[in-house]
């Protein structure tokens, strides 16, 4: 037998298996992404919305090790805890499943056979490829295409293998494989470590069985295997990374290998005592997608309700406790941008953050000027501080992800990020400014007069108002709130204006200090700025909703 010519169309066709669903993938991932990043906001509820999550984000992206890696993206950059991360986890285990199913429709939906289905999928991706003109159009494109391309590759390897129906040899090793439990595992997770993905290990398993070369106790050894196997990447991505998200990957890694114990130990029960018979047996495609669902699904119900103690021994394995985190450093993670959409709304929420920094620098302005509380000066200007670092990080990672493949929609959300970074960033700047006001006013000695001090709390409380109207306007995309911001940004425009000629009329006639008068126009000034830097912020708003 030349295995040479079995060798080379079988790696051909995994090949072909692999990009066909690399491509489905991305245009699921583009065409659902606004309700990926709508689900991220789940993952601040409960652990089971998280093994929602996590289930339908890997059907999307069609491998759990990305989806993995993701996670030990967001724990690393500490926008996700481990409590959460262990639910999007198990939830990945389950999401991983769907590729199997759809490689064994070719059986129980006899329409979908490859052979007649792929180049009628591909054709029809080519023409909306082609006539298409919207980002949508190209995205549905790529599905059809990329699913056209899995079935072409999963037929390719099926036809590929079956010369070695009359291998003895070939048999003798799967027979070894269904006779010995820890050699079927070892298979598995190797095979699955080297192609690093869980999905591709099925498809080849699959086509096998198609060939009728894997017996049902072998497969059900060499599936378990694939789940340890998949491990790997989420361990490598957790190298270099913080000690929280070297814990996310070994809880991974533990959750599948306690299932696999667990499992396997039934697996041996069943098939050595209860049901000799069928472990000999020749397994179908379909059969092996019910095994995969039904071990991943069972091993997430069991180990549910034990999940906190999963983490705290990954915890004690990797010697770390859970640590703060720093509120001025970004917390991004370059892993997120695997999936840019998911990236994008982390990106948002981050500034969202940074806008509440922003909001207490505006609370704290508010009282320096008056209390001349030296406390109140530094608190502002480590607020400042700690927007500068986040804008210049979110600004950084938001151009990053506009040189990614992203949506036109997409494109323009970051865009409009950078603009309401800016806008967030200069009114904390001028925070500063009037602190640094005060410290003028203490080097010289001198405070507002009573009327200047109304006037100015006046203006405080109006631009104050505006700005916190903008961000939660920015974080709810609420076209209501953005509509007051324009108009509490008017009222400080006017009032700016009668308030700067009264005084010039106090000044003229004596009734205040100099250097507390400069210092009275100069803030005016300042407030009037921050009121429209939050008109900037609504109107992105309203430009993003109309």
């Amino acid at each position: 037998m030349n295995y040479v010519n079995i060798l080379i169309p079988f790696v051909g066709g995994l090949g072909m298996f692999i990009y066909g669903m690399q491509i489905m993938a991305q245009g699921l991932e583009n065409a659902a992404g606004n309700r990926m990043r709508s689900l991220l906001e789940a993952l601040t509820k409960n652990k089971f919305l998280g093994v929602l999550l996590g289930a339908f984000i890997t059907a999307v992206i069609q491998s759990s090790s990305a989806t993995t890696v993701m996670v030990v993206g967001f724990v690393n950059a500490g926008i996700m805890n481990l409590s959460q991360a262990m639910g999007v986890i198990m939830g990945a285990n389950v999401g991983t499943t769907v590729t199997g199913w759809l490689v064994s429709s070719a059986e129980w939906a006899k329409f979908l056979k490859p052979d007649n289905l792929a180049p009628i999928a591909i054709i029809i991706g080519v023409i909306v490829m082609m006539t298409g003109k919207r980002r949508s159009s190209k995205d549905i494109a790529s599905i059809i295409i990329g699913f056209g391309l899995l079935f072409i590759g999963i037929s390719v390897m099926s036809d590929s293998v079956s010369p070695l129906q009359d291998s003895e040899g070939f048999r003798n090793i799967f027979v070894a494989l269904s006779g010995n439990p820890l050699l079927g595992i070892a298979a598995g997770a190797i095979v699955t470590a080297v192609i690093q993905s869980s999905s591709a290990s099925v498809g080849i398993l699959q086509s096998l069985a198609a060939a009728g070369l894997v017996p049902f106790g072998a497969a059900i050894y060499i599936i378990m295997g694939q789940n340890i196997g998949t491990c790997v990447t989420a361990m490598l991505s957790g190298m270099g990374a913080k000690k929280n998200a070297k814990v996310a990957a070994r809880m991974h890694l533990l959750f599948n290998i306690i299932g696999t114990v667990i499992f396997s130990i039934i697996a041996i029960i069943l098939l050595s005592v209860v049901f000799p018979k069928y472990a000999a047996g020749m397994i179908s495609q379909t059969q092996i997608s019910t095994v995969h669902t039904l071990f991943n699904i069972g091993t997430t119900l069991l180990l549910f309700p034990v999940s906190d103690w999963i983490i705290k021994l990954a915890k004690k394995i990797s010697h770390v406790e859970d640590v703060e985190v720093d509120e001025s450093k970004v917390q991004l993670d370059e892993r997120m941008l695997e999936t840019p959409g998911i990236a994008l709304q982390s990106t948002i929420s981050e500034c969202v953050r940074m806008g509440e920094i922003v909001k207490n620098c505006m609370e704290c302005s508010k009282e320096v000027l008056f209390s001349m509380d030296y406390n109140h000066i530094m608190r502002i200007k480590e607020e400042e501080d700690k927007v500068d670092r986040l804008c210049a990080g979110i600004t950084g990672y938001a151009i990053k992800i506009t040189s990614l493949s992203v949506s036109e929609k997409e494109h323009k959300e970051a865009a409009s990020l950078l603009q309401v970074a800016s806008d967030m960033e200069r009114v904390s700047d001028y925070c500063e400014n009037i602190a640094e006001f005060t410290e003028n006013l203490i080097e010289h000695k001198v405070s507002f007069t009573e009327i200047g001090k109304e006037h100015l709390r006046s203006m405080m409380d109006v631009c104050a108002k505006s700005y916190e109207y903008a961000l939660e306007a920015y974080r709810n995309q609420d076209k209501e709130l953005a509509l007051k911001v324009i108009e509490e940004e008017t009222k400080a425009d006017n009032l700016e204006v009668m308030l700067r000629a009264e005084h010039i009329e106090r000044l003229a006639a004596n009734q205040c200090q100099t250097e507390a008068g400069i210092v009275f126009l100069d803030t005016l000034v300042c407030l009037e700025r921050i009121s429209d830097h939050a008109r900037n912020i609504a109107e992105e708003v309203l430009n993003h909703i109309a």
